[in-house]
């Protein structure tokens, strides 16, 4: 078994609160279903790429995205539905987890390098509050590319100044751990910081 060297963390639902929580909460507060929000967000039309898709990888200025989505979701549902501010409250205003962070300490004092690697919603990073927990940074709307793409795993462990496979990939996403063990990571998924804990240990032995 390799030595893990380096971990790499995703932000919106492990280094804070769960974001798909308050993003139901948004859509019951609007009168809309889950499935009728993340429906227009990553369908593909006419060949282009998703809402999602172009907005995480710098593509599409925030309310660009959100007048789209707001008119995608408005012909599905037949309710207008006003998206303005979504981006920023729900996505960008979710608290940070502190027991992450402490967690994030505990493995830089254990030798690991921390690394983020996050699919950007176009908002702003609280980077005065993370720096002093994380050695650098993957933002997918700063390089281009997002996960689940193999290419922004391997650019997060060349950010570690590692190898992938001295890589432990944390997020609470199953589609895009599975991606971080494709190019020999350690994926585990993200359900709460005591487990994630656990899970890393066991694998530093």
């Amino acid at each position: 078994m390799t030595a893990l060297r380096a971990l790499v963390v995703d932000y919106g639902g492990v280094l804070t609160a769960p974001t798909v929580a308050a993003t139901r909460d948004w859509c019951a507060s609007v009168g809309i279903s889950y499935r009728q929000f993340v429906g227009p967000l990553i369908a593909e039309r006419d060949g282009r790429p998703s809402l999602i898709h172009l907005l995480e990888t710098g593509q599409l200025p925030v309310e660009e995205f959100e007048r789209e989505l707001g008119a995608a979701i408005t012909a599905g549902c037949g309710t207008p539905v006003d998206v303005t501010g979504f981006t920023h409250t729900v996505v960008g205003g979710a608290p940070p987890d502190r027991a992450m962070l402490d967690l994030l300490d505990e493995m830089r004092g254990r030798g690991l390098r921390t690394v983020l690697l996050s699919n950007s919603w176009g908002t702003p990073y609280p980077r005065e509050l993370l720096d002093p927990h994380l050695d650098g940074y993957v933002i997918s709307g700063e390089v281009g590319v997002r996960k689940p793409d193999r290419k922004i795993y391997l650019l997060a462990a060349d950010r570690a100044g590692v190898p992938p496979e001295q890589c432990a990939f944390v997020d609470d996403l199953k589609a895009n751990v599975a991606a971080a063990a494709e190019v020999g990571m350690l994926g585990i998924l993200h359900t709460d910081a005591a487990s994630t804990r656990r899970a890393l240990l066991a694998a530093l032995g």
